[in-house]
């Protein structure tokens, strides 16, 4: 192969595994069709496999068979960008949402997007959590000029339906029957320590965070957190938070 042209081959290699049968027209490729079957085979169920990995309550709700046969279809759709598959499917859950074979049900969706995000606060990187009584000795100017930074695994979601209990139910070995119903909810994983934690919290706290992540004053979250739950004991709601590590730093608001 000439000097230089190594990228270029790959390129079209990579193009070629992701479906293109003419990407390796111009290299000295014969026959290439089998020995692609072979590879994409093969990339298909590394795929595959590294989903219902990736998902194991997805895999839960519609069996080790149904999942990998999405995970398929998945990885044909979204093929791998980078040769590590350890933090594979992102976008799985969004893809999902459109599956036709799991029209019938919604919630599937959410449990991927939570499945995902345990994994995400499972690989983020290690912090010391904020100490629970950062608050105490704040006046009330600083809860105008400070804000709370998330730890780096803190990740949390909400939903319009109880997909966060019944994404707790399914963490039980023997989960006992569940039944959704139409109730704002959202689940946060924190992991001060070496484990992922999950709690289920509601919209006053959900508000809270948010305000928080995108760097929000504490009057500022505070005040997202009242106008999404009129009576949310807005002080534990903090110390909750505090207690359970969502935070690694107390820092200034930055300017406007």
């Amino acid at each position: 192969m000439p000097e230089g042209l190594h990228g270029g081959f790959h390129d079209a290699f990579a193009a070629a595994l992701a479906g293109d049968d003419g990407a390796l027209a111009g290299w000295a490729v014969a026959d290439p069709g089998a020995g692609l079957s072979v590879y994409r085979n093969t990339i298909a169920k590394g795929c595959a496999d590294a989903l219902a990995a990736q998902f194991p309550t997805v895999g839960k709700i519609v069996g080790e068979r149904w999942l990998k046969a999405a995970a398929v279809e998945h990885a044909r759709a979204c093929p791998p960008t980078t040769a590590s598959l350890l933090a594979y499917g992102a976008d799985f859950p969004a893809w999902l949402a459109g599956f036709p074979p799991a029209a019938e049900m919604p919630h599937l969706a959410g449990v991927a997007a939570l499945d995902m995000l345990w994994t995400e606060a499972h690989l983020a990187a290690d912090a010391e959590p904020l100490a629970p009584d950062a608050l105490t000795a704040l006046s009330p100017d600083d809860y105008l000029g400070r804000r709370l930074f998330p730890h780096p695994a803190t990740r949390f979601a909400g939903f319009e339906m109880t997909v966060p209990s019944l994404w707790l139910a399914l963490q039980q070995d023997t989960p006992e029957a569940f039944e959704l119903e139409l109730r704002a909810e959202g689940l946060l994983f924190v992991r001060p320590g070496l484990d992922v934690a999950a709690r289920r919290i509601g919209p006053g706290q959900l508000a809270l965070l948010a305000a928080c992540r995108d760097g929000e004053s504490l009057a500022a979250a505070g005040a997202a957190a009242l106008a999404a739950e009129p009576d949310p004991a807005l002080a534990s709601a903090f110390a909750e938070l505090l207690e359970l590590g969502a935070f690694q730093t107390l820092v200034p608001t930055e300017p406007r």
